[in-house]
Formats: C-alpha cells, sequence, structure tokens
C-alpha cells in the first residue's frame, strides 16, 4: 500500500506514513514553500505552553511539532498512530515521550491535558467528530484545543490557484524530494475535500468545544482553530 484512499482507513493512513517518515519534515518544507516553519511558530504561539502544563500533541509524526513546547517547560506527550514516523522521531529526538495512539481511542485519562494541539492531521483521522470527541474528553476543565489545519484561501483568485497547483505542480516535486510521491497526492486530494473554517468550527461547536474561533494563515490556505473546554 503506497497511498491511502478519502475513506480513510486508519491502517492504510498508518502505513502510508510510515513510508514517507524519513524525508516528511524535509518534503513539507519543500513543499509549503518554506511557509511549514512559520505556521508552526503560529502554533507555538496559539498553544502557549507554560511550565508544569501537560500538553498532548497529536499528530505529531517525527516529534518536530513539539519541541517547542518542551522548550518551553511544559510536559508535552507526542502521540501518533504511524509507528514508522515515532520510530523515527524516537531516533531524532531520543527525550521525547513519543506515544502510539489512535485519535479517535487515545490511550489517555480523562482530563488528562491542560492544552490538546493538532497540526496538519485531522483531516487524516477516518471520523472527525469522534476526534474532536476525545480530544475534549482528554482535556481538563477551562483547557484549551489549537487546531492548525489546511483550510479554504480566503480570496477567490488566489484559490483557484492554490487548487491548481495541489493537484498539477504538488505530484512533480513531491516526486523530486519525496519518499513517496503518491503519498502526496493522496495529501492533496485530502485537502481539497477537507472542510472549510466555518464548517469546521461547526463541527468543533458539535464535539462540545466552548468560544470557537479561527485566524487564517497565509491568507486562509491554513487556519488556527482554537476552542475552549467548560
Amino acid at each position: 500500500m503506497t497511498r491511502a484512499s478519502l475513506d480513510k482507513q486508519p491502517h492504510e493512513v498508518a502505513v502510508m506514513f510510515d513510508g514517507v517518515a524519513a524525508k516528511y519534515d524535509l518534503t513539507n518544507d519543500v513543499l509549503s514553500l518554506g511557509q511549514a516553519r512559520a505556521w508552526r511558530r503560529a502554533v507555538a504561539r496559539a498553544v502557549a505552553a507554560r511550565p508544569g502544563q501537560r500538553v498532548l500533541d497529536l499528530g505529531a509524526g517525527t516529534g518536530t511539532s513539539s519541541l517547542p513546547f518542551a522548550a518551553a517547560g511544559a510536559r508535552v506527550v507526542p502521540c501518533d498512530f504511524s509507528l514508522g514516523m515515532l520510530t523515527e522521531g524516537k531516533r531524532r529526538h531520543p527525550a521525547l515521550p513519543l506515544t502510539a495512539g489512535d485519535a479517535t481511542r487515545l490511550p489517555f485519562a480523562d482530563e488528562s491535558f491542560d492544552v490538546v494541539t493538532i497540526s496538519f492531521a485531522l483531516r487524516n483521522v477516518q471520523d472527525t467528530g469522534t476526534a474532536l470527541r476525545e480530544m475534549l474528553r482528554v482535556t481538563r476543565p477551562g483547557g484549551r484545543v489549537v487546531i492548525c489545519e489546511f483550510s479554504s484561501p480566503t480570496w477567490a483568485p488566489f484559490r483557484t490557484v492554490y487548487s491548481e497547483y495541489l493537484m498539477r505542480a504538488l505530484p512533480p516535486v513531491a516526486t523530486a524530494v519525496s519518499s513517496n510521491p503518491d503519498a502526496y497526492v493522496y495529501l492533496a486530494e485530502s485537502i481539497r475535500a477537507w472542510p472549510d473554517q466555518p464548517e469546521l468550527a461547526r463541527k468543533m461547536q458539535d464535539a462540545g468545544w466552548r468560544e470557537v474561533a479561527w485566524r487564517n494563515l497565509t491568507g486562509g490556505v491554513v487556519a488556527l482553530h482554537r476552542g475552549v473546554k467548560a
């Protein structure tokens, strides 16, 4: 299996990510035209981790996204369901407590975390609503969620150009830099099929999150959604 389908069977997605683990961070930097690092910084600011806080970083992959939280003194738990990603992450960052887990069945007790965050992984989960409810379950009352995900550009002409880039330019670029370019065809398709900003906000509210809001990054190519547990 080199590529998952949009029905998001968990084993297919996990195997696909296993196959791109070694070059995943580099490929993302190239395909995002260098924006991936800026997006990670925006997530770190939104999470605003503090010493002693418990932060769950879902879909953490190799653990790169978890490093700012650890540097801030938080007790971060990077969690992913791709064993290939976790293995690569442990090789790079042996001090991080990387944990295997499915976002729809999190292996954590109720109210375990002050902040739950997930970046560029929620759209790869089979059941978005179940994942959002699981995030709510493991968050303490008054705790927060921060979701960084590809979204819908707000300016119509740019939205058209962006859609063309995803389906035309991304595959050949991925072929040049990725160990599994077919995986990035799936990723492009999953971005196009993902809900826009208001729809994701509604899904969060339906799952029980309160004070839901979002902020666009790079003209809406990416959006940061936030919510609070009552």
